[in-house]
């Protein structure tokens, strides 16, 4: 007949001691994903910016540097013109939202990129024209999740899981490192529908520039294509300059 009472007795104390428990070992106190994500576009975007920047291919047949300056205005057009080698001296694309094109002064053709040409490296990169048709807003593309912490660079970072809101897009997922102060991408991942990693980005070098943090050395792979990968360094950068307007048409492509 005692054993009841002692059965209550027992659920009593355990009652007491989960709490406990619980209060030793809390949950991690995390931001939001797409809060941490914001945050990156934020710190990574502007009204308009000017750069130049040089490209290190690591290639089968030897490494080569091309150089090129841009103008970017906002998140939907932008211009670049190649400076280096003399034999790419002249080629420029021209982004407007969802198109791209591109003029070779060889040729003298302007040539719009499309269909499967998007998946084609850019002057034999690490990077594919669909790259830089994206979006560069992040938090417009993906939903985030954060799902833990690490350190690169010796910098603590939070790790974010981001899966595409779109069926259209060049990747369906990422895996992303955060800095946490500066709100930089120090790492990143990209996945197929399929689960299968196809390209990765590692930041060698962060610069403080303005009222901002950059990423100024780079190195983007292409997984499936093997090798050393890219090297992105990161010239000279003028955040909120004036643009012509005249340059975001196709008439400057022959200019």
């Amino acid at each position: 007949m005692r054993i009841r009472p002692l059965f209550l007795q027992g659920l009593v104390l355990l009652a007491l001691i989960l709490p406990a428990t619980a209060q030793q070992n809390p949950a991690p106190s995390w931001p939001a994903g797409d809060d941490v994500l914001r945050a990156v576009d934020a710190n990574a975007g502007s009204r308009n910016k000017r750069l130049e920047a040089s490209m290190i291919i690591h290639g089968k047949r030897g490494t080569r540097t091309v150089r090129s300056r841009s103008w970017i205005e906002g998140t939907r057009q932008s211009f670049t013109e190649f400076l280096e080698p003399a034999r790419e001296r002249g080629t420029k694309m021209l982004k407007q939202q969802d198109q791209l094109w591109t003029y070779s002064p060889t040729t003298d053709r302007i040539i719009k990129i499309s269909g499967h040409l998007l998946r084609q490296a850019v002057m034999g990169s690490d990077l594919s024209y669909e790259d830089l048709l994206e979006d560069p807003e992040l938090s417009a593309l993906y939903g985030a999740a954060t799902t833990g912490v690490d350190s690169v660079l010796g910098r603590p970072c939070w790790v974010l899981d981001l899966t595409s809101l779109s069926s259209n897009i060049a990747y369906h997922s990422r895996r992303v490192w955060v800095d946490q102060e500066w709100s930089v991408l120090l790492r990143e991942e990209r996945f197929a529908k399929s689960g299968t990693l196809l390209k990765t980005t590692e930041v060698k070098e962060v610069r403080q520039v303005q009222d901002r943090w950059v990423a100024h050395h780079v190195v983007f792979r292409d997984i499936l294509k093997g090798g050393m990968g890219t090297e992105f360094l990161l010239e000279a950068i003028d955040f909120d300059v004036e643009i012509p307007p005249h340059l975001f048409t196709k008439a400057s492509l022959r200019k």
